[in-house]
């Protein structure tokens, strides 16, 4: 999935209002997935199906919103050019 406004990150929103965490878990957020679900069972269920939606439309949100990192940060972990990898030339 590309980021924020990609088709990708749409398709994950709508999962995630019919299940919460389940649009965290196409994007490969393992353990954000399983605290919306839990936590989604626990209000829906705790407040007896009042306020369940909430938690339904947070997930949404942060399935869209989320930005995966891009591949050069996610691999030094750092912005510093120094540390960055240099192509072989």
């Amino acid at each position: 999935m590309s980021g924020q406004g990609s088709g990708g990150n749409v398709l994950a929103a709508l999962c995630s209002f019919i299940i919460p965490g389940l649009g965290q878990l196409l994007q490969g957020r393992l353990g954000m997935a399983i605290f919306m679900h839990f936590l989604g069972w626990v209000v829906w269920f705790g407040t007896a199906f009042l306020f369940g939606w909430v938690i339904n439309m947070w997930s949404a949100v942060d399935a869209a919103r989320f930005i995966p990192p891009r591949s050069d940060e996610h691999r030094t972990g750092s912005d510093d050019p120094e540390l960055q990898p240099t192509p072989d030339r």
